[in-house]
This record gives C-alpha cells, sequence and structure tokens, in this order.
C-alpha cells in the first residue's frame, strides 16, 4: 500500500532501493523528474512532493527522506522475511 517517489539523480533514492535489494521491483515507484524513465511529474506535483525519497502510506501521508527497513514494515504491516 505504500508509494515510493523519487528522482533517478537522487542519491539518497538509490540507497533506498539497495536496501531493498531485488525485491525493489515490488515496490510501487513514481518517478519525479520529467527526464526520467516513466516520468509522472503531475502526480508528484498533485502529492506535493518537493524531496526525495517521499513514501506515501495508505492513510494518505507522505513522509519524506530514507527509510529503514523495519520502519518501512511497520508502517504498512508488511513483515520482512526471515533471515
Amino acid at each position: 500500500g505504500a508509494v515510493m517517489y523519487g528522482a533517478y539523480w537522487c542519491p539518497h533514492c538509490q540507497d533506498q532501493k539497495k536496501m531493498f535489494g531485488p525485491a525493489f521491483e515490488k515496490i510501487k515507484y513514481v518517478e519525479c523528474d520529467p527526464k526520467g524513465k516513466n516520468a509522472n511529474p503531475q502526480l508528484c506535483e498533485k502529492k506535493g512532493v518537493r524531496r526525495y525519497p517521499s513514501w506515501e502510506f495508505k492513510d494518505g501521508k507522505i513522509e519524506a527522506g530514507v527509510l529503514e527497513l523495519v520502519e518501512l514494515s511497520q508502517k504498512t504491516s508488511c513483515p520482512l522475511p526471515s533471515k
């Protein structure tokens, strides 16, 4: 239920993506820079996204910054896989 907003050139977005590894393909991601692949800057503008990465949660709350996987797990009720 969470959406990550970011920009292809953003180093913090790259850090966030690396935290997920190959599982990032399961994350709903919106590219905010019009020069990026499959960009949707209009949606980013509509949502008021100004900092990257930003996460939007089911309740509509948007939180900016790199979030730890544990925090994302708690906010989305998505369990982390066992090691």
